[in-house]
């Protein structure tokens, strides 16, 4: 009989507030999903942590939502929310997909793929209708979101896209934000030329390359290149709220600022003409932060009068940018000083030079030729608690001061309040504003990497222990419940009865904290080195602590009565007392006893695992093998078999009756962190271990029969720490992504030969992905414009599931044919056998069953799908498409696979004499189908219009000032009623 085994599936995942891989977007309480809970008027911070999007309240630091797709693996890279629909948020995947979200469904509108590698930036266009995304594979794509397509990739960038910024050409000028002064000039003082309405804008892009384009995206070319940066790269970009400027951000702390000539960009959407020599975007200047490192975002408060930057340091900089008065009165000081310089120069030397001077400075600067350093001026710095990865300005209108909220590379979020002043400085000598730290969600996560990972014995508890921090977590609700401050944690346990927990630190002390009062109880000075390992004895009375000082040492839990200082009452307290000493030749890594007590196995630096017996401390075995150092060790519950892991990727299975070696893996691509059986053996499954490596992966075994059951993937960093339940029916680990996750064993069978056939399906599917997007790099010239396409495993059996039902559709076509011809003869002639896939579908026509089948392929995917199929299918789906234009079915659909197909193979269906009269065909019924549903269209606006105008009449409503008609009503005759109709008033 082939032995099953039970599945385990990733279950919870806590731990994590924000990934560094993402960025952070600041929603309003307004926008944000309805929950049972009142909104705190702080607003919600939308980040990407690991696979999922986190939704949290920054005020009471609650997770409010998370959005996850179970398809995807791949880790969140970029966020972006639309500026119309303000619930929709569009979510960038280092698979290179792209995912559409509503956030009060908490589901995915549109999924995108078209990138070869990780998204680094979304933008949404003014009108919310388009999107445009940049990646690392050197590629902007702009993606239709009302039809769900891709429309071109533009490439010319050569480097990874850095920056997207849609700019909409308009025939006047919006309304400019008060004080937004980018260019130091009055932006309203332009009037524009008309501009034709459906002129499709321009996209403003940056990249590493250190170059910044203006692209047409009506004519798809680029009109405009400049060079960003002047050492190295152009790493992040902001546009004013207004567009009549930007800003890009380099190496070294230099950031420059551009103004964008809105009236030059007018006038090449008017013209349909080559572009002009006149450019549109023109350097303004440069300005310097006050980091030298390089500015990693840069973001314009939504009123324009702020701007705020960072780079990968603790601080956030703020600048003011000045109004044209501010300005003026700036320039106005520094004529007056120079003229005073000039008249003491003139004092002293005699010279004329001086009264030239005088002379020159009469005439007043202008504002727009002013230094930039004059329009832009630092306002404050932000000294952050953590390295800062992205801010977002939290724009809340109950709220004056400015506010920032900031993801930092730690694991936390913090929202800042800058004061700004009513009377703006106007000397630099005065103080900047005191800014204060309002909110923070800190409490979910540890700042830094987990390092050591335990369980309470009832599994309800869990202990994570970082450098600083000893965190209790309650594993069903994934609450926080106790967070303690320690040292550099390497090793954590709980002691019998789960109210203490263990810590062994790197200084070489043991720290024991009470969980229920949140409390040190005690620190032992207990080694000279690091404690890199606690094993608590399997009968609860003592525990065992081996270190890098070369020693292990035992202690027994003593149970003292205190004296509470002032009072004569005493109180009981847990003591460590050192009993004895194992000195061995080299610095232990690892400690085990084994669970009858007998033995005890010590893993030292020399690459050995010596055995003891606990008793009389004697050598007993001595187990060779490893290359390198073994890092960690588990024994089996019957004490029969211990596992060892190490850094040379292997892991060995060795008897503990002779010190005999059954078996070495090479399991894992990387070092092998930490190993752990199953602690029972109810469900005879007691041989059976886990492993966990700096591979990102868990690996699930079978030690009898020296077979994997199961890869646990997940983690998108190393893995540090493991954790198995004392009923094996969870495992617990903790990686360098920051995140815990909880991997459950399900209900679900598996068998070894179908995991086996699962994995090589995967690695073949994951080689031909590769293969194809080989080819399309090869196969393409780099033209500036291409077609928005990726071939996935998804697309290609999309396409072959269009080729499979329109081969057996034609099949049942001719078979349907030739019944209805015979059945003009005989009338009583039964129905044909058909495909038994009709039959299943309730007797389907196979017309209906085509374009269902294409119906469930995605929008995105469709055109993809489309090319898969060879050209002699083509004839055959134009038969259906001609059937579904005479019937009206789907129009759009049909209409779009037309023109798709017409477009692809043009050459070869010109060239063909089939294709006319099948052409012709489609034509007519296609004119005769829009026709009507532009009828339909007609008839639905003109009545939509009726009802708008009825509901207008229905809005007024006549009211009568009773004391005025009773005096009109007195005073009588035409005077009276033409005075009547004038106390008649429209309220709208």
């Amino acid at each position: 009989m082939v032995k099953s085994y039970l599945k385990y599936e990733q279950s919870k995942t806590f731990g994590l507030i924000t990934a560094a891989a993402a960025n952070v977007v600041w929603s309003p309480d307004e926008n944000a999903p309805i929950t049972g809970s009142r909104s705190t008027g702080a607003g919600r911070a939308v980040v990407g942590a690991d696979e999922e999007v986190l939704c949290w309240d920054v005020k009471k630091g609650e997770l409010l939502d998370r959005w996850k797709d179970k398809d995807c693996r791949a880790e969140v890279t970029v966020v972006s929310r639309s500026k119309v629909d303000l619930d929709v948020y569009a979510v960038g995947y280092g698979d290179g997909s792209i995912r559409i979200w509503d956030s009060r469904i908490a589901t995915i509108i549109i999924s995108f793929n078209g990138h070869r590698s990780a998204i680094t930036t979304l933008a949404f266009d003014k009108s919310g209708a388009r999107l445009a995304s940049g990646s690392k594979d050197t590629d902007i794509i702009i993606w239709d979101l009302v039809a769900e397509v891709g429309l071109y990739n533009l490439r010319g960038h050569k480097d990874q896209i850095t920056a997207l910024h849609f700019l909409k050409p308009s025939s006047t000028h919006d309304e400019a934000a008060p004080n937004s002064n980018v260019n130091g000039k009055d932006a309203a003082a332009d009037v524009h030329s008309p501009t034709r309405e459906d002129h499709a804008g321009f996209l403003l892009t940056t990249s590493k390359d250190a170059l910044i384009k203006i692209w047409d995206l009506e004519s798809q070319h680029c009109i405009e290149t400049h060079v960003a940066q002047t050492n190295g790269e152009c790493w992040a970009l902001a546009a004013s709220p207004d567009d009549s400027g930007c800003i890009t951000a380099g190496n070294d702390g230099e950031l420059k600022v551009w103004s964008i000539d809105a009236k030059g960009l007018s006038d090449i959407a008017s013209r349909v003409t080559e572009g002009s020599e006149k450019h549109c975007l023109r350097e303004r200047g440069t300005l310097y932060r006050h980091g030298k490192d390089r500015t990693l975002g840069i973001k314009f408060h939504a009123h324009g009068n702020f701007v705020a930057a960072h780079g990968s340091d603790k601080a956030v900089e703020l600048w003011r940018i000045r109004s044209e008065s501010e300005v003026q009165k700036s320039l106005a000081r520094k004529r007056k000083r120079r003229r005073e310089k000039a008249l003491a120069a003139f004092a002293a030397n005699g010279t004329a030079a001086g009264g030239d001077l005088l002379g020159d400075n009469e005439k007043p600067d202008e504002v727009s030729s002013a230094d930039i350093s004059e329009v832009i001026v630092p306002y404050v710095v932000i000294r952050t608690s953590g390295k800062v990865r992205s801010f977002d300005w939290a724009n809340n209108r109950t709220n004056k001061a400015l506010q920032l909220l900031i993801a930092m590379t730690n694991n936390l979020l913090e929202v800042y309040s800058v004061p700004t002043k009513q009377k703006e400085r106007i000397s630099k000598s005065e103080e900047p504003p005191d800014y204060n730290r309002t909110f923070s969600v800190e409490m979910p996560g540890h700042r830094t990497d987990v390092r050591a990972l335990c369980l309470s014995s009832d599994d309800r508890m869990l202990g994570s222990a970082s450098n600083g921090t000893l965190k209790v977590w309650n594993v069903r609700t994934q609450s926080c419940i106790r967070t303690l401050d320690c040292g550099y944690a390497l090793c954590a346990a709980f002691l019998p009865g789960n109210k203490i927990v263990a810590v062994g630190t790197r200084n070489g002390e043991l720290e024991l904290f009470d969980i229920a009062s949140s409390t040190l109880i005690e620190t032992v000075k207990a080694h000279d080195g690091p404690v890199w390992t606690l094993h608590v004895h399997p009968d609860g009375k003592s525990m065992v602590s081996g270190s890098a000082d070369k020693s292990a040492k035992f202690w027994t839990f003593e149970v003292i009565q205190e004296e509470i200082p002032g009072t004569k009452r005493t109180t009981p307290r847990l003591k460590l007392l050192h009993t004895r000493t194992l000195k061995v030749a080299d610095d232990i890594l690892g400690l085990r006893f084994s669970p009858d007590s007998r033995l005890l196995a010590v893993a030292l630096l020399d690459n050995t695992i010596k055995v003891f017996f606990v008793d009389s401390l004697k050598l007993f075995l001595i187990l060779y093998g490893h290359k390198l150092p073994v890092l960690n060790m588990d024994i089996s519950f019957d004490s029969k078999l211990i596992v060892t892991c190490s850094a040379d990727k292997n892991v060995r299975l060795w008897g503990l009756d002779f010190g005999d070696c059954h078996k070495a893996f090479f399991a894992h691509q990387d070092s092998i962190m930490q190993v752990a059986f199953v602690p029972h053996n109810q469900d005879g499954n007691g041989h059976h271990f886990f492993s966990a490596s700096k591979d990102r992966i868990i690996k699930y075994w079978d030690g009898d029969k020296f077979e994997q059951i199961q890869k646990l993937e997940g983690h998108h960093g190393e893995i540090w720490a493991l954790a198995v339940s004392r009923t094996g029916e969870f495992v617990v680990s903790a990686s360098h992504d920051k995140s815990i996750r909880v991997w459950q064993q399900t209900d679900e069978q598996i068998f070894l030969e179908e995991e086996r056939e699962k994995e090589l399906e995967e690695l073949y599917e994951s080689t031909l992905t590769t293969s194809l997007e080989q080819e399309e790099v090869n196969g393409d010239e780099k033209s500036e414009v291409a077609a928005a396409g990726k071939q996935t495993v998804e697309t290609l059996m999309a396409g072959e599931k269009i080729a499979e039902a329109l081969e057996i559709g034609m099949v049942d076509l001719e078979i349907m044919q030739e019944w209805h011809t015979a059945k003009a003869t005989q009338t009583n002639l039964a129905l044909p056998g058909r495909n038994p896939i009709f039959m299943a579908f309730g007797n389907i026509s196979a017309e209906a069953h085509v374009l269902s089948v294409v119906q469930k392929i995605k929008a995105a995917a469709l055109h993809d799908a489309l090319l898969v199929l060879p050209f002699e299918k083509v004839t055959s789906l134009f038969t259906f498409l001609r059937l579904w234009a005479e019937r009206q079915w789907n129009v759009p659909l049909t209409c779009r696979i037309l023109f798709f197909m017409l477009k692809t193979h043009h050459r070869q269906i010109v060239a063909s004499k089939t294709m006319r009269p099948m052409l012709d065909g489609i034509r007519e019924h296609l004119r005769r189908a829009l026709q009507g549903q532009k009828d339909e269209m007609g008839f639905n606006l003109a009545a939509l219009k009726f009802v708008g105008k009825q509901i207008r009449e229905k809005e007024t409503s006549n009211y009568v000032d009773e004391e005025v008609w009773e005096e009109e009503e007195k005073g009588g005759g035409d005077g009276g009623r033409s005075r009547k109709k004038r106390a008649f008033v429209d309220v709208a």
